[in-house]
């Protein structure tokens, strides 16, 4: 029995250590349009210093277990080099303003935060109150970083587009978090497996919400359905621009005639000049 249970955990081990690979390297793409372009754009370096602070808990946390949390160990030092890479690049080619706000949380969470959770963890606790205190930390900040795609979620069901939630990405970060908790459970870590719950179920919700809004289409109005009279003051132009058509849609404004008052045509006018010459 416990032969299986160390053959499930290698297999789930090294699964993970693959597939969070994968996903450490899913932020390549974004970094050589930084590079080329010598700007970092609209984004935002916390993501990648988050990432980093969390590998250098796991790092941590693994090495309190004597061994048995060696493929914790290597999958997140290859993070922490990724993502200071990451980190590097951001700080090279923001400006002052990014450059400085990046730093500054880079101090206070990698460093100063980092550094007080090492003293706590080593001058008050000890043994396996040490593990457990530094376990719960873990899950606290996993847990907030799971649900960070939750932003992007509202996004997605407000804008109903997926432009900004790659299915490629959601499906990995899923894959991910279920091999991790079958690890979590294989090596009965209450700590590791706890986090990829809410991870599994978020990227699967993330999933579903792609596969829903990537064919979504506003509902279209019948044209038996429309009003016949329309005033040309009461056009919503939001929602013309926001339907989705083929082709291009040109409004014609309506023109308001008194009826009070005819109007001459050119018809009329030629039967005035007749009766004028009649009448001479």
């Amino acid at each position: 029995m416990a032969l299986t249970h160390n053959v499930m955990a290698v297999t789930f081990g090294v699964m993970g250590n693959i597939i969070s690979f994968i996903v450490f390297l899913a932020p390549v793409p974004t970094f050589v349009r930084i590079c080329k372009k010598k700007s970092i754009e609209g984004f935002e370096s916390l993501p990648y210093v988050s990432a980093l602070f969390s590998a250098m808990l796991w790092i941590y946390y693994a090495l309190q277990k004597d061994g048995a949390g060696f493929l914790l160990i290597t999958i997140n030092a290859v993070g922490c080099f990724i993502e200071t890479i990451y980190i590097i690049l951001f700080i090279t080619h923001a400006n002052k303003k990014a450059r400085i706000s990046t730093l500054k949380v880079l101090g206070l969470l990698n460093f100063l935060g980092f550094a007080a959770i090492i003293l706590v963890c080593e001058l008050l606790t000890k043994g396996s109150n040490r593990e457990k205190v530094l376990g719960g930390i873990c899950v606290g900040f996993s847990v907030c970083v799971f649900a960070a795609p939750l932003s992007i979620m509202r996004v997605v069901i407000r804008t109903k587009s997926v432009e900004f939630m790659p299915f490629s990405l959601s499906l990995f970060l899923t894959i991910s978090a279920i091999t991790w908790l079958f690890y979590g459970l294989a090596i009965k870590d209450f700590y590791v497996a706890l986090p990829n719950i809410l991870g599994a179920f978020l990227g699967a919700v993330q999933m579903i919400l792609y596969v829903i809004f990537k064919y979504y289409k506003a509902p279209v109005v019948d044209e038996a359905e429309k009003p016949k009279t329309v005033s040309d003051h009461s056009i919503n132009m939001v929602k013309l621009s926001s339907t989705p058509v083929s082709g291009d849609l040109t409004v014609q404004p309506q023109t308001n005639l008194d009826v009070s008052h005819p109007v001459k045509t050119h018809g009329g006018d030629l039967e005035d000049q007749m009766d004028k010459k009649m009448s001479n």
